[in-house]
């Protein structure tokens, strides 16, 4: 009985992507009309011909990989937006048909071990849904937490050339050449920005928003304070720099701080589906019954409300403003 289940999972999941595939794919026409351009393009001799193949050049970058599948998504543009944070490349694409991988995968393993269909199925999508939101999250985070850390040497790179007598677009140059990883390359797309026409504050501004940290904010706040009042730059980024520093260190602090209680966190909110699996692995018919009794049904749920109450009260108490 599981087998068909499963085989007609499969199925079903192999004729959606060849779907997606046969009608989502190019056009000819489209491509053959952008080959043109890009050819138009590269023979443009004058400024105004140049700027305006960039710009279109942009534009088609970020218009791409929109497709029927991508269309069903709900929030596609906050999506988007938050694998373009990622730094890796990914798709809005490849993000669904990874969701939908899985789910075949989770609820085909599920009924593989006899498992309910409705538990099976539950599980599937509880992971296809989450797990790809989590690792994307996590590679933000990640990234972030890499600019963030390498953001005060930047901005003391910054400072030696301004000091030396440099523009402030020569030192972004700079910068983008010099530091390696996600400072550089959103430094190098502060600098494509503004070569296609964008003020810098613009330029900045996107990057920031890009970003979500306070710490570049807090650096697009003095660039354009610094154009619109005038004084002296290169100290102004100075006293920055140290104040970012102070800030990382009192992150490390509340971290270090904090550290038994987010442990004691993620025991008491891991054990009880820990216990349940140990349970279930034993003992299966003892805990069906959360799978098909109405009244076991909704004590489970209000359990889960509950527990993801404590969690949320754990997760504030535990969290610090600076």
């Amino acid at each position: 009985m599981n087998l068909p289940v499963i085989l007609i999972i499969a199925a079903a999941f192999l004729a959606f992507a060849l779907l997606v595939i046969l009608l989502g794919g190019p056009s000819v026409g489209k491509a053959k009309t952008r080959r043109l351009a890009m050819v138009k393009d590269r023979h443009a001799a004058s400024t105004e011909a140049v700027v305006a193949a960039q710009m279109r050049k942009t534009i088609q970058s970020v218009g791409q990989g929109g497709t029927s599948l991508t269309s069903l998504m709900p929030r596609r543009e906050e999506m988007e937006k938050r694998l373009r944070r990622t730094g890796k490349g990914w798709t809005l694409t490849q993000y669904m048909f990874a969701s939908m991988a899985l789910f075949v995968v989770v609820t085909g393993g599920m009924l593989a071990v006899r498992a309910p269909i409705m538990m099976a199925g539950m599980i599937g999508l509880l992971l296809s849904l989450g797990l790809p939101y989590f690792i994307v999250g996590r590679a933000i985070k990640k990234r972030v937490a890499q600019f963030t850390t390498r953001f005060p040497d930047a901005i003391d790179l910054l400072v030696r050339g301004l000091r030396s007598g440099l523009p402030v677009t020569e030192t972004f140059q700079i910068v983008s050449q010099e530091l390696p990883g996600p400072v550089g390359e959103e430094f190098k797309g502060v600098i494509e920005r503004i070569r296609i026409g964008n003020t810098m504050e613009a330029a900045l501004q996107e990057t920031a928003i890009m970003l979500g940290t306070p710490e570049f904010q807090f650096f697009c706040i003095t660039i354009q304070i610094q154009r619109e009042t005038g004084g002296n730059l290169a100290e102004t980024l100075s006293n920055l720099s140290d104040v970012l520093r102070k800030r990382a260190q009192m992150k490390l602090k509340i971290r270090a701080m904090s550290s038994e209680a987010k442990a004691s966190a993620y025991i008491v909110g891991a054990l009880p589906f820990f216990v349940f699996g140990v349970v279930w692995s034993m003992n299966p018919d003892y805990l069906a019954g959360f799978f098909y009794e109405q009244r076991l049904i909704i004590t489970g749920l209000g359990g889960l409300v509950w527990m993801g109450m404590g969690v949320g009260i754990m997760a504030k108490m535990i969290s610090f403003e600076i």
